[in-house]
This record gives structure tokens, sequence and C-alpha cells, in this order.
């Protein structure tokens, strides 16, 4: 039996690799699936009779991944333990018709995906990227990853008020990005410049799920090096500890007493009530074939879920030092202080006093500290996917993250030690 890893700052190296690789949700499940493949994991077809052998064992649909690792000897009653988290961050998408323009300007028309700050969408070089799907059924991920896109600001010599009464952004008129002049809009233009790029045939492509990024790569900040910024942390920062957790405990030990998970799931900044998000059927799907594969019975999926815990980690709010006072008086997670458990009695957030017990005995034998994060009583409460997995699943789930600022911007900031001290902590959960 090996000792499993304990991530270091090579982990927050190895995380700003995968934010810069994975653009969109398409391609964020892919490097996790390339990352468990390394570990010994293999990808199973949900079309396929599944079988029981032991192993770790993943299932991609669309932007989602829920993989698992079968130890040696588990029972069809065995418990699952699972990381649940997001692949989607707020950003603009292409329209079903790209193809945009006036007064001499060639531009994409783009909707606005779940929650951004718009401002930070500004200015910025922009890429393209997600998937195409083709007229033979299958998909082929692009990613032009240089600058081609930009939504440029009104200037303040064309709106003096915007000193005194604040930018305002209209989503329809304000946000379309340009990538070229011309009075020429043709409609396929963009799709024919994506086939091209992609060495595919014009009129190949027949469906796609197209969304803009910043260009500007992660990187470290400040004197010493202590914060990271960069894009898509909400939650692409909790998919790569989780991918990288799950892989260590998955070669380090076979003698575990629970089956490890990881579902990270799409669609969560917008309700995730989809076939892929945390309030579809994938990850009972996947839970209750895995039981029935060992041999089981209903009893025995019963038994399962019964004993099963879910961690749900989301990015939450650090302290915000110019705003304090939106922040609960006693209740201050920092930066650099480890990873945060989410509390809020409403049920925003799924954990209660055993559910914080299981984290505070996983962050315990992992030898992390952490924090919590509760909400100030005058300001409303943001959720997750865990109040949807416990109720959908009927299984214990606790919510917990990374603190970071500039949530929803297209560049956020987190401290640079966080990332691997909330993957030790899900190292030590997943071991049980």
């Amino acid at each position: 039996m090996r000792t499993p890893p304990r991530f270091d700052r090579g982990h927050t190296d190895d995380l700003m690799s995968f934010l810069a690789a994975s653009p969109s949700p398409y391609h964020a499940v892919a490097n996790a699936a390339e990352r468990l493949e390394k570990a010994g994991f293999r990808q199973v077809a949900e079309t396929d009779a599944w079988d029981g052998t032991s192993g770790g064992k993943y299932v991609l649909r669309g932007g989602a991944i829920v993989a698992w690792y079968v130890p040696e000897g588990a029972e069809p009653h065995t418990p699952f333990r699972i990381v649940g988290a997001h692949t989607d961050s707020p950003n603009l998408r292409v329209k079903p018709r790209p193809d945009s323009g006036a007064h001499g300007w060639r531009q994409v028309a783009v909707e606005v995906y779940g929650g951004p700050l718009l401002n930070s969408w500004l200015d910025r070089d922009l890429g393209l990227a997600g998937r195409l799907s083709l007229r033979d059924g299958s998909t082929r991920l692009v990613n032009i990853d240089r600058p081609l896109l930009r939504v440029p600001q009104l200037a303040i010599h064309l709106d003096r008020s915007v000193t005194s009464d604040g930018l305002k952004l209209d989503k329809q008129r304000h946000l379309q990005p340009i990538w070229g002049l011309g009075n020429d809009v043709r409609d396929g233009d963009l799709i024919r410049f994506l086939e091209e790029e992609s060495g595919l045939a014009d009129g190949e492509t027949t469906g796609w799920d197209l969304m803009v990024h910043s260009i500007e790569p992660p990187a470290y900040l400040g004197r010493d090096k202590e914060l990271l910024a960069g894009p898509r942390m909400d939650n692409l920062l909790s998919v790569h500890a989780g991918t990288a957790a799950l892989a260590g405990v998955a070669t380090a030990d076979e003698t575990l007493s629970y089956i490890p998970v990881l579902a990270a799931f799409d669609h969560e900044e917008n309700g995730s009530q989809s076939d892929t998000g945390a309030d579809g059927p994938l990850l009972g799907s996947v839970l209750e074939r895995s039981v029935f594969a060992r041999g089981g019975s209903y009893e025995d999926r019963a038994r399962a879920f019964a004993g099963t815990v879910c961690l749900s980690s989301d990015t939450g709010h650090a302290v915000h030092p110019n705003y304090a006072e939106r922040h609960d008086p006693t209740h201050h997670p920092r930066a650099g202080g480890g990873p945060i458990l989410k509390v809020n009695v409403n049920n925003r957030y799924a954990t209660d006093g055993s559910g914080r017990a299981v984290w505070a005995a996983a962050c315990e034998k992992a030898d992390v500290p952490f924090q919590t994060f509760v909400s100030n009583n005058s300001m409303p409460c943001g959720t997750t996917i865990g109040p949807i997995t416990a109720a959908r699943h009927g299984i214990k789930t606790v919510d917990i993250g990374v603190a970071i600022l500039s949530m929803h911007s297209a560049r956020e900031l987190c401290g640079a030690t966080d990332p691997f001290l909330l993957a030790n902590s899900l190292v030590g959960f997943l071991e049980g």
C-alpha cells in the first residue's frame, strides 16, 4: 500500500495549465479524463453493458464527467464518497445565427450565459472555444486561443454620465463582440472559419456549442506570488482538485472502505436542469449501475446510498477588503486560509452539523486548516449543486470550496496555496 500524494505548489502550477487548456466545459472534461487515463482509469460507454470489475472507470456526457474507483473486494452495498463540482462558468455564448454586424463592423451574435460580471468582458482580447457537431454524428473540440474577438467600451467622451451614474450595459445591444471589418456579412462565415481552423470540410458542421474566453493566461500575483489570478476558477479549481484527489487515492490504495467518485456537472450556472446537470439523472444512473454491475439488488442500492456522503466543492466568497460590510461580521474567510465550509440554515447550502463533522475529520486527517462562510443576514445567499444533490439522491451532502474574489468575473483571484490545500482535504475525505 502506497501513501496518497501530498499536494504542494506544483498542484497550483498544474491548475494554471488546466485552466488555460479548458476554455469550455467540453475541454475541461476531456482534460480531466486525460489525467484519469494516466492514473489507470478507462472510459465506459453508457450504451454498453457494464461489468463489476474493480478499478477506475469514467463516463463522459457532453460537458460532464462522472468517474469512480472500485477497490478490490468492494461489496454491492459499499457506500460512495463523492466529490461534486461543476464545469461551466458564466460567459458569452454564440447564438444559432452568429453572423451579424453594422456600420462597417463584422460582429458575432452572443447570448449571456449565467450571471457574469458583464464589465469584466469589456476591452479584453477574446478567443472562441467549444464543440462542433458534425454531419456524421461525431463532435470536434475547437479552441481559437488567440485574439479573435473584442467587446469595445464606449468612449467616455460619448457618455460623460458613466463617471457619475456608473456603467450601465444592455445585454442585447452592448455586448456583441467585433471580429472584423466590412459590410458583407454572410450567414455561415463564422462556422466556415472554424471548420477551416479545425481541418473540416465546408458544410461538415451542423451544430455548435461555442463560447468566448479571455486569452490572458493564469498568473501568480503579488510581491511574493502568494495570489493566483485566472479564468474559470469558479469552478474548474474544484474540478481539477477533485480529479487530482481521485487519481491519487486510486493509485495509492486498493483497500478503501468506500468507493471514491468524482462528479463534475455542467449547467450549474443556470440552474442544473439538464441531462448533464446536477438536477439530471446522470449521477444517480452511474451509481446505480455500478451497484447492479457488482451483482447488487435494489436493497444493496438503498444501503449504499444511505452510507454515501458527497462533498459539493464550489468556490465561495473571500472577505473583500473594500466591501467588508457586505460579509457577516463574525465570518471572514481569507485567501490563503484554507478551504471553506459553506453554511446556510435556509438550505441554500446543504451543510448541517453532522456534515460539518465529516468535513472536519477529513481536514484533520489531511492536516489542512479550514474556514467557515455564512452570508450576511441582510444579503441573499447564493447556492450550488449541494442542495440539489442531497434532495435528488437522498444522500448526505456538505458544501465546501475555496474562497475567492471577483467571482463570476472573466478573471478571478484566490490564494496560491488554497488549491492544493483543497486537494489534500479531498484526499482525506475520499480515503474515508
